[in-house]
């Protein structure tokens, strides 16, 4: 288990995780970031609760939220953000990531 700043966690996403955190009586818990193949060679991330890390796991602590990644999945969130989006047609945690490619160019990705 390694400690890294792989993911920047912004500010309004570290309150919201806390605040799911302390609403799911899960405080002082981690937050997991899966990562899964997508569609024509992109990523899908989602996002879970763990209790403690897995010896494979790398820690990321930023803005009081402590974020876990197994270590094969590192590459593929390296430079990765997590922000919260509170708009009118969309809210939510968005993950994003300038160093992996979404989509294919072939208009179904």
């Amino acid at each position: 288990m390694a400690t890294t700043n792989l993911i920047e966690i912004t500010p309004l996403a570290a309150e919201r995780l806390e605040s799911v955190l302390k609403d799911q009586n899960e405080e002082g818990s981690l937050i997991r970031v899966m990562v899964m193949p997508g569609e024509h060679g992109g990523v899908q991330y989602m996002l879970g609760v763990e209790q403690e890390a897995s010896d494979d796991d790398v820690v990321i602590d930023a803005n009081n939220v402590k974020v876990l990644v197994d270590s094969s999945s590192v590459e593929l969130v390296e430079g990765a953000e997590i922000d919260y989006v509170d708009g009118l047609m969309r809210s939510g945690f968005v993950i994003s990531n300038p160093n992996v490619q979404s989509g294919c160019g072939c208009g179904g990705g």
